[in-house]
């Protein structure tokens, strides 16, 4: 997958300053890194960060990083618990000032991500996407994006990819500007975090199979294809990034 949109932008502009402004976040907000980290680990136990394989630009397998927000409790056959249960009082607190996201500054600062761009979903949100809303891994994925400033979890799958896919044919400098500031007002009045009725977002394959838009029987195949996926992409890579 290649993309050509965006120009000089794009091309040699977008990672400089996505460079810089990651590394200046991180050198100021290193206080609040440090105290988020500490509640974590006391609420929350340890590890402190969460990991969790994601697609990337052309669909390049990356690790991103998030302040843990759920228990690991399990049933008495060893399964986790539900996210509802999992999901602490505290941990809502973090989603909600987006505090949780703030690791992904290292994620940028990496090169993996952008400060704007399509968020990095699931592997297996991406199996279930059509060829046409899997452009949107032509860019690099972003901490903040169009589709965030204009709903977040508050708007369909649907509508989600169609607003990632206008950013991806329009990036350009004042676009990025404008979304991060718009994305600073929304975290300020915790605006769009989450469905209504659910504690965290609705995967996109559970989002189809509950609207019946696709069958039992291609959900199972689509879930096992994203395992298999993710199997050729630690073999393709050469290295364990669990």
């Amino acid at each position: 997958m290649q993309n050509s949109k965006g120009g000089i932008y794009r091309r040699f502009v977008k990672r400089p300053m996505d460079f810089i402004l990651s590394l200046i976040a991180i050198i100021v907000l290193s206080p609040v890194f440090l105290i988020v980290a500490f509640l974590v680990r006391t609420k929350l136990d340890s590890p402190v960060l969460f990991k969790q394989k994601r697609p990337g630009v052309n669909e390049g397998i990356f690790i991103m990083y998030k302040f843990r927000t759920m228990t690991d409790e399990k049933d008495g056959s060893g399964n986790l618990l539900p996210d509802s249960v999992r999901l602490t009082r505290f941990g809502k607190l973090l989603r909600s000032t987006s505090l949780d996201e703030l690791p992904e500054l290292f994620n940028i600062l990496k090169g993996d991500m952008s400060i704007v761009g399509p968020r990095p979903q699931l592997v297996r949100d991406m199996v279930f996407m059509s060829p046409r809303q899997r452009e949107r891994h032509t860019v690099l994925p972003g901490l903040t994006g169009w589709a965030q400033v204009n709903g977040r979890n508050g708007v369909t799958w649907e509508e989600k990819m169609e607003l990632d896919l206008k950013y991806v044919n329009e990036i350009s400098f004042l676009n990025d500007w404008k979304i991060i500031f718009i994305t600073v007002l929304k975290v300020f009045l915790r605006d769009g975090i989450s469905v209504e009725g659910m504690d965290t977002a609705e995967d996109y394959g559970d989002y189809l199979l509950r609207k019946k838009k696709i069958t039992e029987a291609e959900y199972f195949a689509a879930i096992e294809e994203s395992k298999q996926l993710q199997v050729g992409m630690y073999y393709r890579n050469g290295r364990d990034i669990i």
